[in-house]
């Protein structure tokens, strides 16, 4: 998934005083490179010098891979390793730990041997029909086993059925109690009303839950009555992508009183941390030199992840980042995944016009907020990314090996752009939306049955016009908007979309999100209704029907559901193992 997000734009003209009480602070690091690419002469931008080097970048954000939480659990991971290797747990006797690493209250861990080879399936039972989880454990038919167990209910005695079935098929259940604690203050008093759940109809399987991907506090996830089944009691802000091996990637902080977010854990619904990469917020002037040590400190105050963080093909992660410059939310780094060091570095005011990025005016902190970038996603296809820029809403896509550009679409007129730009616009078809401050961008059917010159892509569009937007519908109403491009024609064409019939109820001037589930529901997070009062999320059908309405209330300062997405807990390449 991908998937990911953070501070939210100062506006030109709208209401930037309001807004700014919104900012979660995300900026600070560095972007450019040491000198001009051949591709920004082919757009003959010459006069793009960059604000700052790449060298000044990779100093500036100073990533790194550390062990301090892997360290800190080797105990618990010790005694769950000589738990695995003592044959004395058994089916009718096993080794049980709720909340093994004690980051996941709502998580346990069964640990047993048996004579004979064996598969293991465990069902956590739940209150209502087509509440309980039920998950395979990987590892096929194996005398030792390693149970992860999630979907636990709060505060609850929990019911979890264990079923081993040998090769030839014969079975035997164990069945379990599990007590749980009480909820933490700031997911309990969140209050999740939920007031459609058409379950047949719903996208759930066996296994699904919604997570409230929120700003910050601590994200959380709940099934199809509302009810909490995961948290993890780390704090996050935006980012939590499922990863392809099964693990998570969350961006948390150190010390859950600071404002900055600067460690991105890969861990697992358990609360195992595999790896933490560590960044910090720097900060060089155009010419390289060092700060005054006020400006210094403000910088290190700043998270550097901001919006999106997606997994390449390498399993390196490219993520949306700030450069450190006057300039902010307007760079993308790629990091090794086995070094934790930055590979590659992407600065947009190197490819876009400079009117867009020197004529833009500052934020209330100073910062110039010019692109905003929230979000990005790599195309399978062609091996290029597409990105959304907020600020100027515009989307767009980037042949990921050369930066060169391969097209935009944006409600920024033709004639206005540089004459070397125009050839790289799409032209929207009759009835296709202008997006106005957009979220979530993301492919469909990525390396699927699409081809890189013919591609679907689903994002959240808040219509609200940022600079380029729709003048005339911006702030009636915000929805989820599917769309078309051919790229041989230089053609988008929107060809699904919902929320516009909710109005103005359903406006959300920042943040949002709308994914496409495998039954073609559509799950969109109208994110900031109410002016952030509430977060609504609904599943509807193509046809428009909704068969999930839930709305969260009440989430405490900036704990608002950033994005929500339904996920699998836990997906088949997800395996967990103690001796490893």
């Amino acid at each position: 998934m991908a998937h990911l997000q953070f501070k939210h734009p100062r506006m030109v003209a709208l209401a930037a005083a309001s807004l700014a009480i919104l900012t979660v602070g995300l900026a600070g690091c560095s972007s450019a490179t040491s000198s001009a690419s051949k591709e920004s002469e082919s757009y003959n931008i010459k006069d793009n010098k960059p604000v700052l080097t790449t060298a000044q970048i990779t100093k500036n954000l100073d990533t790194k891979l550390i062990t301090t939480r892997q360290d800190n659990q080797k105990s618990l991971t010790a005694t769950y390793k000589a738990a695995a290797e003592n044959d004395k747990y058994t089916l009718d006797s096993p080794f049980v730990k709720v909340d093994p690493y004690a980051a996941s209250p709502l998580s346990a861990l069964v640990t047993f041997t048996t004579d004979d080879a064996v598969k293991v399936t465990y069902t956590v039972v739940g209150k209502t029909d087509k509440t309980s989880i039920t998950n395979t454990v990987k590892g096929g038919y194996t005398t030792s086993h390693q149970v992860p167990v999630v979907g636990l209910y709060a505060d609850t005695n929990n019911t979890v059925k264990i079923t081993t079935t040998t090769k030839s098929g014969k079975t035997k259940t164990k069945t379990l109690m599990m007590q749980t604690g009480s909820l933490p203050k700031y997911i309990k008093d969140a209050k999740v009303t939920v007031s459609k759940n058409d379950k047949d109809k719903m996208e759930i399987g066996k296994n699904k839950l919604t997570i409230m991907n929120r700003t910050t506090k601590q994200p959380f996830a709940i099934d199809a009555d509302g009810a909490v089944r995961w948290y993890d009691t780390n704090y996050s802000q935006h980012t939590i992508e499922q990863w392809s091996n099964g693990h998570i990637m969350m961006l948390s902080k150190k010390d859950v009183n600071s404002d900055v977010y600067n460690d991105l854990l890969e861990t697992d619904y358990l609360g195992r941390v595999y790896k933490e990469y560590s960044f910090s917020a720097g900060t060089s002037s155009s010419d390289g030199s060092s700060i005054s040590k006020a400006a210094a400190k403000a910088s290190s105050e700043t998270t550097v992840i901001h919006h999106a963080l997606v997994e390449l093909p390498n399993h390196n992660f490219l993520a949306t980042v700030s450069d450190g410059s006057k300039y902010k939310e307007d760079t993308m780094i790629e990091v090794s995944h086995k070094t934790g060091k930055i590979v590659k570095v992407i600065d947009m005011k190197k490819l876009l016009p400079k009117s867009m990025w020197t004529k833009f005016k500052k934020g209330l902190d100073g910062k110039v907020d010019w692109l905003h970038q929230n979000a990005v996603d790599y195309d399978k296809n062609d091996k290029s990314i597409v990105i959304s820029s907020r600020n100027q809403d515009m989307i767009m896509k980037l042949d990921y090996k050369t930066d060169h550009i391969k097209w935009i679409y944006s409600g920024k007129k033709k004639a206005t752009w540089p004459k070397a730009y125009r050839k790289y616009l799409l032209k929207p078809t009759k009835g296709t939306t202008i997006t106005g401050g957009q979220h979530g961008l993301y492919l469909l059917n990525n390396g699927g049955k699409n081809t890189a010159n013919s591609e679907d892509f689903m994002l959240y569009d808040n219509n609200i016009a940022v600079t380029n937007g729709n003048k005339q519908t911006t702030g009636k109403y915000s929805q989820a908007v599917e769309y078309h491009v051919d790229a041989k024609k230089m053609t988008i064409k929107q060809t699904w979309s919902y929320g516009k019939s909710l109005g103005k109820t359903n406006f959300t001037p920042v943040i949002g999100y709308a994914q496409k589930l495998a039954n073609d529901n559509v799950l969109i997070d109208f994110g900031f209704k109410n002016g952030g009062k509430e977060s609504n999320a609904i599943e509807v059908t193509q046809s428009g029907k909704q068969v999930f309405n839930v709305t969260m209330k009440s989430a405490a300062s900036k704990a608002y559901a950033y994005r929500a997405y339904r996920v699998p807990f836990y997906g088949t390449a997800y395996q967990f193992d103690a001796t490893k």
